[in-house]
């Protein structure tokens, strides 16, 4: 899985960089400080995934979201930052981000984390999910409740298909009503939502 990483602290990058050389599941293609030089990276290289701070100079993670969303739609973000704010994680799932993780998260759990991004995913720090409380739950029929539960996880359709033994259809049937029921722009907002909600 090639990835692309994005931080203003250059120890701290460097620091990811031998880390994910332990990683045989993981290649760093390419590096950058800030949101505009990772945009020249990103063209560059053609990343699986983008693991980007929130907070950096020039262009930060919700700009560098914005651009990649309307250049590489594709291509999955993941954050990785230290700041627990409810205003930035809801700016950033809106604007497309795949994931919000704060900075202490194990190797091991950012690791999978890069993966589930990487195959449709959304993975939120269990800190900041809290930010996304919702009461639609009592409309849920106990087909979509079960579904909802699954993508709360970040697990796409097929793989709900799979765990739930229906079709895959049906799947996309029952994310097309939670879509609507809970008023969700796309799937990532949709899982944001239910992701504490559960």
């Amino acid at each position: 899985m090639r990835i692309v990483l994005v931080d203003d602290h250059d120890l701290l990058l460097r620091g990811m960089q031998l880390m994910f050389e332990e990683v045989p599941e993981i290649d760093v293609v390419g590096t950058a400080h800030n949101g505009n030089q990772a945009l020249a990276v990103v063209n560059a290289t053609q990343p699986d995934v983008v693991v980007t701070d929130a907070r950096m100079p020039e262009l930060d993670g919700l700009g560098l979201v914005r651009a990649c969303r309307e250049r590489h739609t594709d291509i999955p973000l993941l954050i990785l930052t230290t700041f627990e704010d409810a205003r930035a994680v809801s700016q950033l799932i809106d604007a497309g981000a795949s994931g919000y993780l704060l900075k202490d998260v194990g190797l091991d759990k950012l690791v999978e984390a890069i993966k589930a991004v990487a195959n449709g995913g959304l993975v939120l720090d269990p800190r900041v999910a809290r930010f996304a409380r919702h009461e639609e739950l009592s409309i849920l029929t106990p087909a979509e409740t079960r579904v909802a539960k699954l993508v709360a996880l970040g697990m796409n359709n097929r793989a709900i298909a799979d765990k739930l033994c229906l079709a895959e259809g049906t799947v996309k049937n029952h994310v097309s009503q939670l879509l609507r029921k809970f008023e969700a722009a796309d799937r990532t907002q949709l899982a944001l939502k239910l992701a504490h909600a559960m």
